[in-house]
């Protein structure tokens, strides 16, 4: 158990939860979460959004029971974390740019941080949240709401790419680098139960065999990605 420090909200329904303690954790890993009442009874993963010398912060959406409870702790409370788990995102060399649409901006925030040159490209629906964070660690930070932050990319100017949110937004910009010299990885989604691979519940089918998002993943090179299977979840 750790004590909360913070759970603010940043638009209705997403929140930022910074957790008192000295955690480990790399961009693109994710923690194990529950509310101290035990309530659900499985944990949720969350990946990890920051981490400070005295802390870690998770950004979160409330979509369900869990993330409602995790809304509704307040400073001083105490939250059961685990973690961290997964495979993030590589040490890369050359160029980057870092692709983040809705939620899936949250583990990328980490990679701004570890690479501060990186060019970072933020897409929202409707609310663009968090983007100050990105400012103050990215030497560029486009933002567009509304639309595709794919339109914008041009994969032929990075050596890398990182990217992570809606799968329509995935799959549009591996299509977009088929062709390039640019190296993409992205972070799938799965519903997790175990978050050590020991449940298989969060099988995913790659062009490599089946693969556990929580273990193999849940960053991937994309030309591993069955993309028709990600549209399954």
């Amino acid at each position: 158990m750790a004590n909360i420090i913070s759970n603010v909200a940043l638009v209705p329904g997403i929140y930022v939860m910074k957790i008192e303690g000295k955690f480990k954790g790399e961009m693109g890993q994710f923690y194990m979460l529950r509310s101290g009442t035990g309530y659900p009874l499985l944990p949720r993963p969350i990946s990890i959004y920051d981490i400070g010398e005295e802390s870690i912060s998770f950004l979160y959406r409330v979509v369900g029971e869990g993330t409602k409870l995790f809304s509704q702790l307040q400073p001083g409370q105490e939250i059961q974390l685990d973690g961290p788990f997964g495979n993030g995102f590589p040490q890369v060399e050359g160029s980057l740019a870092l692709i983040g649409g809705g939620m899936g901006t949250a583990p990328l925030l980490l990679a701004a941080k570890y690479y501060p040159q990186a060019h970072v490209y933020l897409g929202f629906a409707q609310h663009a949240f968090g983007v100050e964070a990105f400012e103050a660690a990215a030497a560029s930070v486009q933002v567009k709401v509304g639309g595709s932050i794919v339109e914008e990319v041009d994969p032929a100017l990075y050596a890398n790419m990182f990217s992570c949110g809606p799968t329509p937004m995935l799959e549009a910009l591996a299509l977009k680098t088929a062709g390039t010299s640019s190296r993409l990885y992205i972070s799938t989604e799965r519903h997790m139960a175990c978050g050590i691979g020991a449940c298989l519940g969060c099988t995913m089918r790659t062009r490599g065999g089946n693969r556990r998002v929580c273990k193999e993943g849940p960053v991937f090179p994309v030309e591993e990605v069955e993309f028709d299977d990600l549209h399954g979840v």
